[in-house]
C-alpha cells in the first residue's frame, strides 16, 4: 500500500493531536449529534490529559461531526500541529474504541489499516422491469461507480447515471462497455462487479471489451439489486455486494509484492525480519516494501529522532548516530514515519497467511555487498 496520503502531514513537525471518533449516523441511533458530542468530550479531557494546547484542541473540536453528510455507520481520523487541522480521513468504518493521543508523532496505523486493501473497482447496476421485448416503450436505467475500496463507502467515487430506451439498449450498451473499458484501464481497475435485471445485465456483459470480461463478477440477486434502488448518498453503489466480494482480499499490487518477498525469503534473498532487522534496513533508506501482522496494541517502542529515518532499538544506538534530541514512541508511529519518509509501502498480512519474526519484515531495494575475505 503506497502511503502517498499521509506526505502532508509529515511535512508537520508537530506535536499532534491524533482522534479517531465514531460519527455514524445510523437509523439505529436516535440522536447522532449528542451520542457525538459525548465521545468527543471524553476524548478532549484525554487530550488535555496529556498536554493538548488549547488552539489544537479547538481545531479537532470544530471539525468533529463534520461529516455530517455521509449516512450510516463511518468515522473520522483528524490529525493536528501547532493548533491547525494537519489531515482529516474519513473512516469507511468506526474505529474499534474511540481514542485521543497528543505527542510528537502523529498515531497513523489505525487509518491506514482502514485504507487497506485498496483495490480499485468498478460497480455497474442496470435495472429494467419492463418485458423482455425491445419493443416495450420503457427505458433501462444504468448506474456506474469507479473508485478504490473501501474509501468510496464514505468518499465519492466516479458516478455515471443513464436512462436509454429499451430499443436503444443493444446499441447503447455496445457504447457504455467501451467507456467503461476506458475508465478502468485509467485506473487499474481489478474487479468490475455487474448487478441487475438479467436481461439488461446479460446484454451489456456480452458487449464488454476481454480486458473487463477478465475482471468480471456477477453480484448475487437480491431484492434492492432487482429493484435498482438507490444507494443511500454518500454511500457506494452495491456496498454490501461488494463488502461481501472484497473482504480479507488483497490488492494485486501488495499481492505482487508478497509474491516477490516469498520469492527472496526461500531464497535468502533480498529481505530481513525482526524489528531490529527492519530498523536497520529503514535507518539506510533500503526499504521497499514493510510487511506487518498488525497488532494494534502492541507495547513495542522504538527511540526516535526529528528526522524519519532516526529510529532505532535503544536509545544509546540512536545517540551513537550523533542524534541529540530523542524520544521514545510506540513502534508503529516510528515505523510508518520512517516509510512515508523514505517512499517505502506498507502491507498489513494476518498471521494465517504469513507469519513473520516479531510480527515484521521487509522487502529491500538492495543488499549490502557481501565482504570478501
Amino acid at each position: 500500500m503506497r502511503l502517498s496520503f499521509l506526505e502532508p502531514l509529515y511535512k508537520e513537525s508537530g506535536p499532534f493531536a491524533s482522534v479517531y471518533l465514531d460519527t455514524s449516523r445510523d437509523s439505529a441511533i436516535a440522536d447522532p449529534d449528542t451520542a457525538i458530542a459525548v465521545r468527543w468530550r471524553r476524548l478532549r479531557e484525554t487530550l488535555v490529559a496529556e498536554g493538548a494546547d488549547p488552539d489544537s484542541i479547538g481545531a479537532v473540536a470544530g471539525t468533529v461531526g463534520s461529516d455530517a453528510d455521509v449516512p450510516g455507520m463511518h468515522g473520522q481520523a483528524l490529525f493536528t500541529a501547532h493548533g491547525e487541522l494537519a489531515l482529516q480521513g474519513e473512516l469507511p468504518s468506526p474505529p474499534a474504541h474511540d481514542t485521543a493521543h497528543f505527542g510528537s508523532l502523529p498515531d497513523t496505523m489505525p487509518l491506514v489499516a482502514q485504507h487497506a486493501p485498496e483495490i480499485p473497482y468498478q460497480a455497474v447496476r442496470v435495472h429494467y422491469s419492463g418485458r423482455h421485448s425491445t419493443d416495450a416503450p420503457r427505458t433501462v436505467r444504468f448506474d456506474s461507480e469507479a473508485g478504490t475500496w473501501p474509501l468510496t463507502k464514505v468518499t465519492p467515487g466516479e458516478r455515471v447515471h443513464e436512462k436509454v430506451p429499451v430499443a436503444a439498449w443493444p446499441r447503447a450498451a455496445e457504447q457504455l462497455a467501451k467507456q467503461l473499458e476506458t475508465q478502468a484501464r485509467r485506473l487499474g481497475t481489478e474487479i468490475l462487479v455487474l448487478a441487475g435485471e438479467t436481461w439488461a445485465r446479460g446484454i451489456l456483459a456480452r458487449r464488454l471489451p476481454g480486458y473487463l470480461r477478465a475482471r468480471l463478477t456477477t453480484a448475487e440477486r437480491g431484492a434492492a439489486t432487482e429493484r435498482g434502488a438507490e444507494p443511500p448518498p454518500g454511500r457506494a453503489l452495491l456496498e454490501e455486494q461488494l463488502d461481501h466480494l472484497l473482504s480479507g482480499r488483497m490488492a494485486a499490487h501488495d499481492r505482487a509484492l508478497l509474491g516477490a518477498f516469498l520469492s527472496q525469503r526461500a531464497h535468502d534473498g533480498a529481505i530481513a525480519e525482526g524489528l531490529a532487522a527492519t530498523v536497520s534496513a529503514l535507518q539506510r533508506g533500503q526499504v521497499r516494501a514493510l510487511f506487518l501482522n498488525n497488532h494494534p496494541e502492541s507495547p513495542v517502542r522504538l527511540w526516535v529522532g526529528p528526522e524519519p529515518s532516526q529510529l532505532a532499538v535503544t536509545e544509546d544506538e540512536l545517540r551513537s548516530y550523533g542524534v541529540r534530541t530523542v524520544r521514545r514512541e510506540r513502534a508503529d508511529a516510528a515505523l510508518t514515519r520512517a516509510l512515508v519518509g523514505t517512499g517505502a509501502e506498507l502491507i498489513l498480512v494476518p498471521e494465517d497467511q504469513l507469519r513473520l519474526h516479531e510480527g515484521v519484515g521487509v522487502l529491500l531495494r538492495y543488499t549490502d555487498p557481501t565482504p570478501q575475505p
